[in-house]
């Protein structure tokens, strides 16, 4: 059965596939459970080139991308007066983006460089954040495409892997719903007023921040209208946490699945290469961790989180999982973003020029 270009029976053995691993991955007491489970289930079936029942693995973006909304509406809950006056400290730490994007893109186009990759593919490759925008730029300066998505996505990845590892190597507790962490505003009922208060927060703030073109929208513009919401008292309550850990397999779901079709030759390649860049940059961000805490007001692990240079979404929901300033990590990946966007525009035009 086809739905408008789509599988539904791939669809449905993957978000299965996905489940299971998320739920076997939060009762092993993994970190980050649902995200990283579904993640890897589907990822190595994908990967592997198996087609349980003669269907591969598939989940539409649009479907991926439609849970996003959740994330926002639930950061923007935990805006208080609190964290309104710690925001005026944050300056110095968003300048500091300035120096630090550039920074990791350089280290991540030398290390593709010695790596054997073409200028123009290690440059797009390299760029620390706007995925979708760095694949457009590229193929359109004549980069390999493939290639280019692949190591993209193997940034993301292994930063999403790596971020929750860490912390449980360093805390000894678990991120996200293995943990049992609550978000500010969890043990809140929510009435029916605030279900419909929320749900207006996402739609219509997906449309404005649309209309107004503001970085990463369609989880920003959520945030922005849950934030004000909250802010003058319309409502208290968040997301509930079930709906949350949805959201986790479903992007994990997502980004697994992305692996349907990659080579194994390729994979080890791109693999090889993206550790090598992962590991230089995560590197680069715990130093701006250790030299900006004081002056950001926040713990080393925040600005760490606020730093490493993995997917907004993702990094947003491991900040909301430990129950940290999680608008202090969106508000730095949405500048980090918004300035690989723009090294990528620049780039491609001084390309284009030579």
């Amino acid at each position: 059965m086809v739905i408008r270009g789509v599988d539904t029976m791939a669809l449905a053995l993957t978000l299965v596939i996905g489940a299971i691993g998320g739920t076997l991955a939060t009762l092993l007491g993994l970190p980050l459970g649902y995200l990283l489970g579904s993640l890897l289930a589907v990822g190595v079936t994908a990967g592997m080139g198996w087609t349980p029942f003669g269907h591969g693995m598939t989940l539409p973006i649009r479907l991926r991308m439609s849970f996003v909304p959740v994330i926002g509406v639930a950061i923007g809950g935990a805006f208080t007066p609190e964290v309104a006056q710690q925001a005026l400290g944050w300056g110095g730490s968003l300048a500091a983006l300035l120096l630090f994007v550039p920074l990791a893109h350089g280290i991540g186009f030398a290390i593709y460089r010695l790596g054997g990759l073409p200028r123009v593919d290690a440059f797009f490759c390299a760029l620390p954040g706007g995925l979708l925008e760095s694949v457009q730029l590229g193929e359109e300066a004549g980069a390999d495409v493939r290639l280019l998505t692949v190591l993209q996505f193997l940034r993301l990845i292994l930063t999403i892997i790596a971020v929750p590892l860490i912390f449980l190597a360093v805390t000894g507790h678990a991120v996200g719903s293995a943990s049992g962490v609550q978000m500010t505003g969890a043990e809140i009922p929510l009435t029916l007023r605030d279900v419909v208060l929320l749900l207006a927060c996402g739609l219509v703030g997906v449309g404005l921040g649309r209309l107004l073109r503001i970085p990463a929208w369609i989880m920003t513009g959520p945030l922005i209208l849950s934030a004000f919401a909250h802010a003058i008292g319309w409502v208290e309550g968040v997301p509930p946490g079930w709906l949350i850990a949805l959201t986790q397999m479903v992007l994990g779901t997502g980004l697994g699945a992305r692996f349907a079709g990659v080579t194994r030759a390729m994979l080890r390649r791109a693999g090889t290469l993206a550790l090598l860049n992962g590991a230089a940059v995560m590197t680069l961000a715990f130093g701006f961790a250790l030299a900006l805490h004081g002056w950001a007001g926040q713990p080393v692990a925040a600005v760490f989180l606020a730093f490493a240079p993995g997917g907004l979404a993702e990094m947003s929901l491991i900040a909301l999982s430990l129950n940290m300033s999680a608008i202090y990590v969106t508000a730095h990946h949405v500048v980090r973003i918004a300035m690989a966007v723009l090294m990528a525009q620049m780039g491609a035009g001084w390309l284009r020029r030579h």
